[in-house]
């Protein structure tokens, strides 16, 4: 079952430290590095899309190991916008793991800002999960599978954004 939001404050529990030492800039306290995969369900990337996230790959390279997957939107090129939803979910769960922690990122999600982004990846890092997976939906949103799955569910602006619009900000907060 999906657990609540965020419990902020950040937990005082003691958390596993990364064997580098990493620290949270904004709470202090030790965070372990996840490996994070990013899944979004549409088309082919705009070139512009696909520089930018280039971009913060490279920055992103020496905090951890990333992997960006994207999901074909309507495989089936099927009329039925429920049978749609259906497949996209079918691929995403494929791509996450038993032991990922996921954050699906949903317009009914709660408001998250750039301190409580990491306070949620750092959340994640001491879970014991093996991999945080943040799902991006397509454009009829996610299936209820995923919804499910969603350790979090967050949302990056009140106003409805593009899959690719969504991905260059997670990608910023991930960075950040």
């Amino acid at each position: 079952m999906a657990t609540p939001y965020l419990n902020l404050p950040y937990s005082s529990a003691s958390p596993t430290p990364h064997e580098k030492g990493r620290t949270c800039r904004y709470t202090g306290q030790a965070v372990r590095a996840l490996p994070v995969r990013v899944i979004t369900v549409g088309k082919k990337r705009l070139e512009g899309v696909r520089l930018l996230v280039d971009e913060y790959k490279t920055k992103l390279k020496p905090y951890c190991s990333f992997e960006d997957s994207l999901v074909r939107s309507n495989p089936r090129n099927a009329q039925d916008v429920r049978a749609q939803v259906e497949d996209e979910e079918v691929a995403v769960m494929k791509l996450i793991g038993p032991d990922d922690w996921v954050v699906v990122l949903d317009e009914r999600g709660r408001d998250v800002d750039s301190e409580q982004m990491a306070e949620l990846l750092g959340d994640a890092g001491n879970s014991g999960a093996s991999r945080i997976s943040f799902c991006i939906g397509g454009a009829y949103g996610h299936g209820s599978e995923v919804r499910k799955r969603a350790n979090v569910t967050i949302r990056l602006s009140s106003m409805v954004l593009n899959h690719q619009i969504a991905l260059v900000v997670l990608m910023e907060q991930l960075y950040r």
